[in-house]
């Protein structure tokens, strides 16, 4: 089998944001073989509109589409505010949900993350994410939760993860979205073995 992609989106375009650090940090912890790429572009996504849909797609959602379905697996890193997921993270969930029923995320193996220099993490954003992904048929590793509460005590200054419970956690989340991947590629390889 060729290498696995995993697309990542951070909720955050704050600079030095705990939430892209954690993503790059994943960067580090995957297995030989699997590439993790995080996305750059969701600060030109418009709001969703279906006048900029169909066959006036914007081609910033365009370009978000094309890479989530060539993608293997998605990770989200959900920063929290007030409560619930970032505007720019539901936004992007939003262009990637159409059209209706036949959209990128069906069935996608996706993982979640999140940092928070609160003591309860991203747990509210985070099961508001999954109420969104669940919504969209994505297929969501449910354990283990990574919520990293009082990040600014768990990073370095260069943005390295320092805390050995949440590299241990963040790996086994890891492992389980690269076993998803791999689960879905063989029914995958089974049904166009069926069908040729």
């Amino acid at each position: 089998m060729s290498d696995l992609k995993i697309l990542a989106l951070s909720g955050s375009n704050r600079r030095g944001s705990f939430n892209t650090a954690l993503l790059n940090n994943a960067k580090t912890l995957v297995s030989p073989g699997v590439s993790i790429d995080i996305y750059q572009g969701l600060n030109d996504l418009p709001f969703y509109s279906e006048e900029l849909d169909g066959v006036k797609l914007h081609p910033e959602a365009r370009r978000l589409r094309e890479a989530i379905a060539s993608a293997d697996g998605i990770l989200l890193a959900v920063p929290e505010y007030n409560f619930s997921l970032t505007a720019m993270l539901k936004n992007s969930l939003d262009w990637a949900s159409r059209p209706s029923g036949n959209h990128v995320l069906v069935a996608k193996p996706t993982a979640i993350v999140g940092a928070s220099s609160s003591l309860l993490g991203t747990i509210r954003a985070q099961l508001h994410t999954r109420e969104i992904l669940h919504a969209l048929q994505a297929d969501v590793v449910s354990r283990p939760e990574v919520l990293v509460a009082q990040a600014s005590h768990k990073f370095n200054d260069a943005g390295q993860l320092t805390d050995e419970s949440t590299i241990i956690f963040l790996t086994q989340l890891l492992d389980g979205l690269v076993k998803k991947i791999q689960t879905r590629r063989k029914i995958l390889y089974s049904l166009e073995l069926e069908s040729s």
